[in-house]
């Protein structure tokens, strides 16, 4: 698959991604956005500032200027783009991926995300052009500006007092590194990091906080600590995900849940987003309290274009993604913990205890397959299932993200990777005796080994 894909830009450098792409995808955003100035910060990696100064010379050679924000998070680069005065803005990532990698997300005025179908498509096809700017061209301007003290006071808005918490950070030697400490320095509780320093190697441990393996010393630190909960950020600090008291991976889309009742609490019948791969307690629990679930297909651009048209204040996505109005409708992993920790701090009770409500149904887990025809797959599953073939009528059936159909007493979700040429299933049920049949009844469909 190409570099451009689904919700970003990502390949290996330099055999897939250089600076000569590099400049080109910024001649290419200006020529996009008709853009007179554009918001250009990076991450940790190795290849990132050279990445970034030669997007910042496609930018300026036609005539755009930049503001250069430096080294950034996703989220932190999300409110510079939204707060400072610009026609949209990337910055040069690869989030959780391994070293050798490089890219950028991307984003109109507003920090309005861009997805392959809203410009990364028509950035690919300008891309293997030549984009030369007009003759007389002049150089755009390159203003370096340091956001971390308006980004410190824009987090802690969000604050409340957490006294007698102590908690532990991973961030796998990311951007969590340099951002995290904005907020829990100095915030009243007892803290400590690990990995905390920004590294583009990652010499501890991938930084990829959904794998198992990756938070190993994060819930063996929060239980040698007996702190109150632990934090695992990916590689820009886009997404964050919990364990509890115990050491116990809290599942995204139940913590999406725990969170929903905090913003529902303060705007009675608000829409929530969340993507359907989710746990059915959550829309269940959000109906229970008013609110209005709003299922999406999984993605940023997708999830930020429903909260946006439905003006929701908070979303969630499995992958550990969270979603906040007041953050320009961007994801943002520290708004998420600090979103945890003022509702820990309030209840005064842990958070094994507060998730507990939400643990009503049994999962799988996203399971990736590897199939010769995914399309054919998905067909044949369609004749098993949605119209009835395996003998079970369902309850309902559709297409917005692969196949989704739901009976009685479990549900499932199939569907094409966005990344990978791969097949994805998530299978929820009611019981552990069904699931495991479930599952392997509908893995056997499918074919192949699950990994």
């Amino acid at each position: 698959m190409g570099v451009f894909k689904a919700y970003d830009i990502r390949g290996v450098y330099p055999t897939e991604i250089d600076e000569k792409l590099a400049w080109k995808i910024g001649a290419g955003l200006v020529k996009l956005l008709a853009a007179k100035k554009l918001v250009v910060g990076r991450d940790m990696r190795k290849s990132a500032p050279s990445i970034q100064q030669a997007v910042i010379d496609g930018i300026t050679a036609h005539g755009c200027d930049v503001v250069d924000i430096g080294l950034v998070s996703t989220p932190m680069a999300y409110f510079g783009i939204g707060s400072l005065a610009s026609d949209g803005g990337l910055t040069t990532t690869a989030s959780h991926n391994p070293p050798q990698y490089i890219g950028a997300k991307i984003c109109r005025a507003g920090a309005v995300p861009m997805s392959k179908d809203t410009g990364i498509g028509e950035l690919e096809r300008m891309a293997k052009g030549e984009l030369a700017p007009p003759p007389g061209t002049r150089r755009g301007s390159v203003t370096a500006v340091d956001i971390r003290a308006d980004y410190q006071r824009h987090l802690r808005r969000f604050m409340q007092p957490w006294p007698g918490l102590k908690v532990v950070v991973d961030t796998a030697n990311g951007m969590g590194g340099l951002e995290v400490p904005l907020v829990l320095e100095g915030a009243g509780l007892d803290w400590s990091g690990l990995f905390l320093e920004v590294d583009g190697t990652f010499p501890n441990h991938e930084a990829n906080p959904l794998v198992d393996q990756n938070i190993v010393d994060l819930r063996r630190e929060v239980v040698a600590r007996k702190a109150h909960v632990g934090f695992a950020f990916d590689g820009d600090a886009d997404r964050c995900c919990a364990v509890d008291e115990k050491g116990e991976r809290i599942g995204s889309d139940l913590l999406t849940a725990l969170l929903a009742r905090e913003f529902l609490a303060r705007e009675k019948g608000a829409g929530i987003v969340y993507d359907l791969r989710a746990s059915r307690v959550l829309p269940e629990d959000i109906a229970a309290r008013g609110g209005r679930p709003l299922r999406e297909r999984v993605g940023h651009s997708f999830i930020k274009a429903t909260m946006r048209r439905e003006n929701a204040p908070f979303a969630g996505e499995l992958s550990g993604h969270f979603y906040f109005r007041d953050h320009y409708f961007s994801d943002c992993g520290t708004l998420a913990m600090v979103h945890t920790l003022n509702v820990m701090a309030r209840e005064r009770k842990p958070l094994s205890q507060l998730i507990a409500p939400f643990r009503k149904y049994c999962s799988t887990g996203e399971l990736n397959f590897e199939v010769h025809d995914a399309d054919a797959k998905l067909a044949e599953l369609r004749d098993a299932y949605a119209k009835g073939g395996a003998g079970l009528k369902p309850l309902s059936s559709d297409e917005l993200d692969g196949l989704s159909v739901v009976f009685q007493d479990f549900w499932f979700n199939v569907r094409k990777s966005n990344t990978e040429p791969l097949l994805r299933l998530m299978l929820e049920a009611r019981t552990p005796e069904l699931l495991a049949a479930k599952r392997t009844e509908v893995v056997a469909r499918i074919g192949g080994r699950a990994h």
